[in-house]
């Protein structure tokens, strides 16, 4: 029998600590609905203690929104094990959730239930969580207002596939044109003398209005550095003026000091940037805040670039509520208009009409095609999407290889690739996505951005990857008093990796050479850092890990692993990878 009491049949005696906590926490329903609106913050803060992993941790970046999800699900039930709510009760209360919701949603109420189980569970800071439950809280319940959960899915959740279908992930498939594939067609190398084209790719800017130079970078809070952050103690080093290894965004002087510093990367064709312009402060943010990002940071990248083209895609960090964005079928306060008018505005005179029309009605990836050939840019890569999206994306590039001549992304922060092999025998490399580095220092990293060779305008020309090159600002040289800023080149890919070309075999054969040559892989290594890697070693189980994460552009796939280890006993990589939210 449940011993919450919440039926006056009960003959089950409560105890005396179970009834302070219905008096703490409010009654049942609104206890669940405040529970829904933590598990959302708990998801959503940068670095919530749920999901904490120490500073001196390997920074890789977090993967499998399902496997992130029921861990935090399980933390949960294991926090309210003193509950012991069973199936039918469940589905009742959810019931009477929604049927309330509909009658007369009580956001302040489900707000302050959601603070104190912030603060039971210590998803965050008591600051942090008042702040962002109040963000969050209008949009968590319009959402279950629109019933996105029923009884059955919520509890399933909760409970277990005995009490209902939990299936927020479960499979779907599109249709793709009944014309079979053409053979595949590897691009021809380029003549010797053919034009090359430069491109620059910025992702992940994370631009922090608050940076405060000598604040604590080791504070509390998911994001330090900064007003607010307090002092560091006496006997520790505060904030960079330049930025920090820490849990740290950037100053805008850093991001002025990149983009006037590209002289020696250039000259560029065009501009790649593909969004996360604001802070992860993303427990405070405004509308106000993060419009006032878009439109500071755009001016700063004309302001150094002038006419060189410039090609956008909007980041998981553009919206406030951090990764809320509605379908367009959404209208009024919740919509996410407010947005795309003022992207299509700021980036009017670098996209054509079609491209401007659909920023306004709805978040895409940008294509950009080169007489036969697509290029296709992105802020969140494929393997880090939930597995049918990131499938069906999979089932996408195999069907249009020969037309697909370069994917670039950013979000996870390090510098890493995804190779896609052929769904009939994922044996055949057939496409690699990019993943370059990002401008930001969140978290623990130099700030970096990356310069792309590609095969030129011409007729003939492939628009494949030739090189990429990748730029640093050294903190440790630069935070010297009196030093000035000097971004540097750190490395080229072909040269620094013995890579015939980058075509989709080389990158696979790296992997393969990485994993029984130790030093190549340290190498590798330190420039998936940007040139500082943790002080952690990288032993065999996080080696093989990193090196699985660069096989795996189709999420939740360890098929695309299995010839890595010579017995197919790979480690468990989810629980290799920390629960940073590099995004």
């Amino acid at each position: 029998m449940p011993r919450h009491g919440v039926s006056p049949r009960h003959s089950h005696p409560r105890s005396g600590w179970e009834q302070g906590l219905d008096s703490f926490l409010g009654p049942p329903r609104l206890l669940w609905m405040g529970l829904g609106l933590a598990l959302v913050l708990a998801l959503a803060l940068p670095d919530s203690l749920v999901l904490w992993a120490p500073a001196a941790a390997h920074p890789l970046p977090a993967r499998g929104h399902p496997a992130r999800f029921n861990a935090i699900v399980t933390q949960l039930r294991n926090a309210f094990g003193w509950w012991n709510l069973t199936c039918p009760l469940c589905k009742g209360l959810f019931t009477a959730i929604n049927f309330g919701l509909k009658k007369e949603p009580n956001v302040a109420r489900v707000g302050s239930v959601a603070i104190k189980l912030c603060k039971l569970l210590k998803i965050a800071p008591p600051t942090v969580c008042q702040s962002a439950v109040q963000l969050f809280e209008d949009d968590m319940v319009e959402v279950w207002t629109r019933s996105v959960l029923s009884p059955s899915e919520a509890c399933g959740l909760l409970l277990g596939s005995t009490c209902g279908h939990w299936d927020i992930f479960s499979s779907w498939n599109i249709s793709l044109p009944a014309t079979p594939k053409p053979l595949p067609k590897p691009p021809s190398p380029p003549a010797p003398g053919a034009p090359i084209s430069r491109i620059l790719f910025l992702t992940d800017l994370h631009w922090d209005h608050d940076y405060l130079e000598g604040t604590d970078p080791n504070c509390a809070d998911p994001l330090c550095c900064r007003r607010g952050s307090g002092l560091p103690p006496t006997s520790q080093p505060g904030a960079g003026y330049w930025g920090e290894y820490s849990k740290c965004d950037l100053p805008l002087r850093t991001l002025e000091s990149l983009l006037s510093g590209l002289g020696p990367a250039g000259p560029f064709d065009m501009v790649y940037w593909t969004g996360d312009i604001p802070a992860h402060d993303v427990w405070q943010q405004s509308r106000q805040d993060q419009l006032r990002a878009l439109t500071t940071i755009t001016a700063l990248v004309r302001k150094f670039l002038g006419p060189v083209p410039v090609y956008p895609a909007v980041g998981n960090h553009e919206s406030t509520p951090v990764n809320g964005f509605p379908p367009p079928f959404i209208e009024g306060n919740h919509s996410s208009r407010w947005l795309y008018e003022a992207m299509a505005k700021a980036w009017e005179p670098w996209l054509p009409a079609e491209a401007l029309r659909t920023l306004r009605y709805s978040r895409s990836m940008e294509t950009q095609e080169g007489k036969r050939n697509v290029h296709i840019i992105g802020h969140i890569p494929p393997g880090h999407c939930l597995k049918s999206w990131s499938w069906n994306y999979y089932r996408i590039v195999a069907r249009y290889e020969n037309t697909l001549a370069g994917q670039f992304f950013g979000h996870t922060h390090v510098d890493e690739f995804e190779v896609f092999y052929d769904e009939e025998t994922l044996s055949r490399p057939l496409a690699v996505a990019f993943l370059a580095p990002s401008a930001t220092t969140y978290i623990s990293l130099n700030p970096g951005y990356r310069v792309y060779q590609i095969d030129g305008n011409y007729p003939g020309s492939s628009h494949v990857v030739l090189d990429h090159e990748t730029y640093i600002l050294n903190l440790t040289q630069a935070n010297v008093p009196g030093a000035t800023p000097h971004w540097q080149r750190l490395y080229g890919a072909l040269e620094t990796y013995g890579l015939p070309n980058a075509l989709p075999a080389a990158w696979h054969d790296l992997v393969y050479r990485m994993r029984t040559d130790t030093r190549l892989f340290q190498t590798f290594w330190f420039l998936y850092h940007k040139g500082h890697p943790p002080s952690e070693p990288c032993g065999a189980p996080c080696r093989l890990a990193t090196l699985c994460a660069q096989l795996s552009a189709r999420a939740d796939s360890p098929a695309l692993c299995r010839h890595l280890v010579p017995d197919g006993n790979l480690p468990d990589v989810q629980s290799l990878w920390p629960g940073r939210l590099f995004c």
